[in-house]
């Protein structure tokens, strides 16, 4: 029984990771949420991609460092609670928890939205229902077969992208699909300059910017159940924010070169109108069908992130001893029948409670996101002071510039804090941050857990 109740399977392979972390962060912020950012930095939003993706790749190392160190379920939770105390680690666990599950009710609701395109006389409840019904099925099953399932949604995704991108370019030299017109790449610079909004507009774009790299550290939470983790974690941390910064920056690049960047996403969204440009008259229905499988990506890492992250919190005394009760495949089956209770709790109460209330609610995934990655850099940190110089020569997959690198990254995620705080409609977002942080600090020392020893 102990056996039972203590070993995830490993069965998932460098190929599954890889294709996880794409899918769970390339998703409806590149669709459609991009468009906000040009706005506010024009042009320059590509620089801000470019420098949002060099710290996401420093964080991404920094967790690596500590996962291939030490694989573990729940990862970064541990990982705060070993080298930065028990509160950390409690904190760093139900705040990801939180903000995966407020992701995941936008994603169900999305779905919704989406499906209603094709069936508009079917309630959206019905695909609610069904989407959380069939991602939980998929996610009760063997490891493997989740890490098949996201693969291939993911690699659809993918594959939408790039044929993007490579339609762009035809845009761009040959003028595919525009009577032959080359557009070349003026509109970069033609429309107010490659600074449209200053520099400080490319500033002001980075929360946003930061905030769609937001899911790629769930590579962490496949510590566990990585085939061979000394191989597939580096494997994958080493290619996925190479690969998101191409196809953010690549795609963003074709948009904005094609069309003038103040234009971008006042007729539509930018994927359709370059699908149209090519004579492509399905473009809407090829864009729906892509971001049913963005949703569905995204739902189905969500819900895997969540119970790998409740089961290590349950290991450590943090959460319901329940969670850690395993299938015969491996599966940690009560915390997906958890995820899935609070998905359709939460889907129906996202269509009852006013839009502006929900977005108040929804803000707080922003806050969460910074939150996880600064506990990441400093857990980090933490684990640097506890190694000799020797071990730390030894690392077999260390961060380069060790804690001094960690530190310039602190640095500038405290800086997109404070610009959460300087935008009057996303500061709402800190004060149920800093209020969901204080509660769970009054529930872990009114439970006594400060005083127990983590199990």
């Amino acid at each position: 029984m102990e056996n039972q109740t203590n070993k995830l399977k490993r069965g998932l392979t460098a190929r599954h990771i890889r294709f996880m972390a794409l899918g769970s962060a390339i998703g409806t912020g590149l669709f459609y949420g991009s468009a906000s950012a040009i706005k506010m930095a024009g042009p320059s939003v590509l620089l801000a991609y470019l420098i949002g993706g060099v710290f996401a790749f420093i964080i991404m190392r920094a967790l690596g460092e500590m996962s291939v160190h030490n694989p573990q379920a729940g990862a970064f939770s541990r990982y705060a609670q070993d080298y930065l105390g028990p509160l950390a680690g409690y904190i760093t666990g139900w705040t990801y928890c939180f903000e995966i599950l407020i992701v995941a009710i936008a994603d169900v609701t999305a779905f919704g939205l989406y499906m209603s395109f094709w069936f508009p006389n079917v309630e959206l409840w019905v695909w609610a229902l069904s989407v959380v019904l069939i991602i939980g099925a998929i996610n009760l099953v063997h490891v493997k077969v989740f890490g098949e399932f996201e693969f291939w949604l993911s690699f659809i995704k993918v594959a939408t992208i790039i044929i993007m991108i490579l339609a762009g370019i035809g845009i761009i030299i040959w003028g595919f699909g525009n009577q032959g017109e080359p557009t070349g790449i003026h509109n970069l610079w033609t429309n107010g300059g490659f600074f449209a909004n200053g520099f400080i507009g490319m500033i002001l774009s980075l929360q946003m910017v930061m905030f769609a790299y937001g899911g790629i550290e769930i590579i962490g939470i496949t510590a566990g159940e990585a085939e061979d983790p000394k191989k597939t974690i580096p494997k994958a941390i080493n290619s996925v924010p190479f690969r998101i910064l191409i196809f953010y920056v690549g795609t963003l690049f074709v948009i904005m070169s094609i069309y003038p960047w103040n234009q971008v996403g006042t007729h539509g969204s930018p994927f359709v109108l370059t699908f149209e440009n090519l004579g492509i008259t399905a473009a809407a229905g090829i864009l729906n069908f892509v971001v049913i499988t963005a949703s569905l990506s995204a739902i189905n890492s969500d819900v895997f992130g969540v119970g790998r992250m409740l089961y290590g919190l349950a290991e450590q005394g943090q959460a319901p001893k329940m969670f850690t009760t395993l299938s015969k495949r491996g599966v940690p089956w009560i915390t997906v029948l958890f995820m899935m209770a609070g998905l359709l709790v939460a889907a129906y109460l996202n269509y009852i409670i006013p839009e502006d209330v929900f977005v108040i609610i929804a803000s707080l995934a922003t806050f969460a996101t910074v939150w996880v990655w600064i506990m990441i850099l400093l857990s980090q940190i933490g684990f640097r002071r506890k190694l000799t110089p020797d071990q730390i020569s030894k690392l077999d997959f260390p961060l380069r510039g060790g804690t001094t690198t960690s530190v310039i990254a602190l640095i500038f995620l405290f800086g997109i804090i404070g610009l959460i705080g300087y935008f009057p409609t996303t500061r709402i977002s800190l004060y149920v941050g800093f209020a969901w942080i204080a509660l769970l600090v009054a529930v872990y020392y009114l439970k006594g857990m400060g005083s127990k020893k983590a199990g």
